[in-house]
């Protein structure tokens, strides 16, 4: 069988990974190619880190993120509240493993949204699924799932997904079934499955805006008992850029 030959079956196969691999090795001279042994553990990890861009490219086209933020981006000082120590523990991805949400707050401008895609894009590496929606999306989601009856199956999705970020929690009002339906995710989710939240208003003020008090203590209850919290400070980075 010759070279040619091989390389069709691997793309047969749909070993894209190993196929580039083993082209570039056919392109080195001879005395440079590698052993037998070397050459067999060479593909399988060409396949491997093939099949993983492939996996996170199309974790990051579900997920729908709002900015194509990367952790590399985050700007961490002490003038922002945020430090470099905070950041790399949360790259660590263990609030992910423990179901712990991530609650980010802050003025506008202050880099909630930037931060919370940030996490996103680092999930989707690590082999995370992400659902992002902002509230105005969340809100639009739930309305239709209860007129198309498709409300139960959306819940069983949201339930197994291991990262949601709701952007912009406080902006829009929430009726009485907006409420119900953010309750029953977060119960499904309990201390299972991550939720990244950012909102423009404290954690403090929540409970006012939700402004049902029964509702509002389960809510929270849900929220706040191993979050993660962040607040950003400092100036808008909106100007900086300008």
């Amino acid at each position: 069988m010759n070279t040619t030959e091989t390389l069709q079956q691997l793309h047969q196969l749909k070993l894209t990974g190993m196929a580039a691999g083993y082209k570039s090795q056919l392109e080195l001279p001879l005395h440079q190619q590698l052993e037998t042994h070397e050459m067999m553990a060479h593909l399988v990890q060409s396949e491997l880190l093939s099949r993983n861009n492939q996996r996170t490219s199309y974790y990051l086209r579900l997920a729908r993120l709002r900015l194509p933020a990367t952790p590399e981006q985050i700007e961490c000082a002490a003038s922002r509240n945020l430090t470099k120590q905070q950041l790399a523990v949360l790259l660590e991805g263990h609030y992910i493993q423990h179901g712990e949400p991530i609650l980010i707050t802050g003025s506008t401008g202050s880099g909630k949204s930037f931060l919370a895609c940030a996490l996103g894009y680092h999930a989707c590496t690590q082999g995370h699924r992400v659902m992002y929606l902002n509230m105005n999306r969340f809100i639009e989601k739930i309305t239709l799932a209860k007129l198309d009856g498709s409300y139960l199956k959306l819940l069983n999705y949201c339930e197994r997904v291991p990262l949601i970020i709701i952007d912009d929690f406080g902006l829009a009002p929430l009726d009485h079934q907006m409420k119900l339906a953010l309750l029953q995710i977060l119960e499904d989710r309990y201390a299972k499955k991550t939720i990244i939240i950012t909102s423009q208003l404290p954690v403090a003020k929540w409970h006012e805006f939700i402004n049902e008090p029964t509702l509002a203590d389960a809510i929270l209850d849900r929220l706040t008992e191993k979050e993660n919290r962040i607040e950003l400070k400092g100036e808008s980075l909106r100007r900086k850029i300008k």
